[in-house]
C-alpha cells in the first residue's frame, strides 16, 4: 500500500495537521516538528501526492495526449514539444498510444475524462466528436493535433496537408516524372485523404498530361511502405511509376528499401521518391530523402499553450492555427 500522510504522522509521533502545515506552511511549524516530520518522510519513503491534491483544489496539473501512431517520429517531435512548453508550466504530460485502434482511443479518452485531467490534445484517429464534446460538457479544454477542425467548438493545430500534397507532387512534375504514384493509407486518416487531394490537384492543374495513380496501403509503417514497393516491382518494368509519393517518411524509407535492394533500382534516376513529415531519418536514409516538412516540435507546443489558454478562460472563442508546409530537396527526388 502506498504511504499516506497518516502514517508520516504516526512515525513522527505528530498530528496529521501538524504533517500537514510541514508539507504547505513549515513557516508556522516549530523546528523540531519540521525536524521529525522530515524524517519520517525519508524513513518511509513518501512521496507527496501534488496531483491528488490539485484535483481536491479543482486544478489538475496534468493534459492528456492521444495520438494515433506512437510509432511515427512525427508524433514524437509533437508530444515532445508539448511536453517542452508544459514544463515551463509545472504540467505533466499523460500520453496515450491508439496505433490507429478506436477501441484504443475509446479507452484513452474515458480515462482521461474520469481523471478530469486540465485539459485534451488529441491526434484522433476514429470518429470522436461526439465523446470530445462529452469533454467540453465537463468543462475540459480540447484541442484537435494534426487536423483541421471542421466543427467551430474545438480548436485545432496542423499543417496544410492538402498544399502539401501538392508540394510534393509539383515537385515531381517540375522534375519531369510523368507517372506517379501515391502511396498510403488507410483512408479513413484525414491527413492520408488530404494528401492525396492535394496530388491530384497539382497532377489534374499540369501543363502536362500527368497519370496519377493510387497504391493503397492498411498502415503508415516502414513495413507497408516495403510490402508496397514489392508489389509494385512485379510489374514489368515499362509499367513502373517514374515516382511515388508516400503518405509519410515511414512508408516512404519502406518504398526505398524495397526499391534499391539488390541494385534493383536506381534512385531517382528510374523512379524518384518523396515523402512527408521529414522525421529524423529521412535525411540519413541511404539514399537521402525528399519530404515535406511539418514543424512537429511547434505543433505540440502551439497546441498545450492553447490548451492551457482556455481551461483557465473556458469563454474564449475556439481557433484553427495552421501552419505552411516546407518542401525538403535531397537527392531521392534531385540526383
Amino acid at each position: 500500500m502506498p504511504i499516506s500522510i497518516r502514517d508520516v504522522a504516526v512515525r513522527a509521533g505528530v498530528s496529521v495537521g501538524t504533517v500537514s502545515n510541514v508539507l504547505n506552511r513549515p513557516d508556522e511549524v516549530s523546528s523540531e516538528s519540521v525536524e521529525r516530520v522530515t524524517q519520517a518522510i525519508e524513513e518511509l519513503g513518501y512521496v507527496r501526492n501534488d496531483a491528488a491534491r490539485k484535483l481536491r483544489a479543482g486544478v489538475s496539473t496534468t493534459v492528456g495526449f492521444v495520438v494515433l501512431d506512437g510509432q511515427n517520429p512525427f508524433y514524437n517531435d509533437v508530444v515532445r514539444g508539448a511536453e517542452d512548453e508544459a514544463s515551463s508550466h509545472g504540467i505533466a504530460i499523460l500520453y496515450g498510444n491508439t496505433d490507429e485502434d478506436p477501441s484504443r482511443e475509446k479507452v484513452y479518452l474515458d480515462l482521461f475524462r474520469e481523471q478530469q485531467v486540465r485539459g485534451l490534445l488529441i491526434a484522433p484517429y476514429g470518429d470522436v466528436m461526439t465523446q470530445l464534446r462529452r469533454f467540453r460538457s465537463s468543462g475540459i479544454a480540447t484541442v484537435l493535433v494534426d487536423r483541421f477542425s471542421a466543427d467551430s467548438g474545438f480548436s485545432s493545430v496542423s499543417v496544410d496537408s492538402v498544399a502539401g500534397g501538392r508540394l510534393a507532387v509539383e515537385h515531381l512534375i517540375e522534375g519531369g516524372r510523368r507517372r506517379i504514384a501515391f502511396v498510403g493509407g488507410p483512408f479513413d486518416i484525414r491527413q492520408v485523404t488530404d494528401r492525396l487531394a492535394g496530388a491530384r490537384a497539382a497532377a489534374e492543374n499540369a501543363a502536362v498530361h500527368i497519370e496519377l495513380e493510387v497504391v493503397p496501403t492498411s498502415a503508415m509503417t516502414v513495413e507497408e511502405g516495403v510490402a508496397a514497393g514489392a508489389r509494385l516491382l512485379t510489374r514489368p518494368r515499362r509499367e513502373w511509376p517514374d515516382a511515388l509519393f508516400a503518405a509519410n517518411d515511414l512508408l516512404a524509407l519502406g518504398l526505398l528499401q524495397s526499391l534499391v535492394s539488390g541494385g534493383r533500382v536506381l534512385v531517382p534516376d528510374e523512379i524518384a521518391l518523396i515523402g512527408f513529415d521529414d522525421n529524423p531519418f529521412a535525411a540519413a536514409a541511404a539514399v537521402p530523402l525528399s519530404s515535406i516538412r511539418q514543424p512537429s516540435r511547434m505543433i505540440g507546443r502551439t497546441a498545450l499553450r492553447i490548451v492551457l489558454e482556455e481551461a483557465a478562460d473556458p469563454e474564449s472563442i475556439p481557433r484553427q492555427t495552421v501552419f505552411p508546409p516546407e518542401l525538403i530537396v535531397r537527392r531521392s527526388t534531385s540526383g
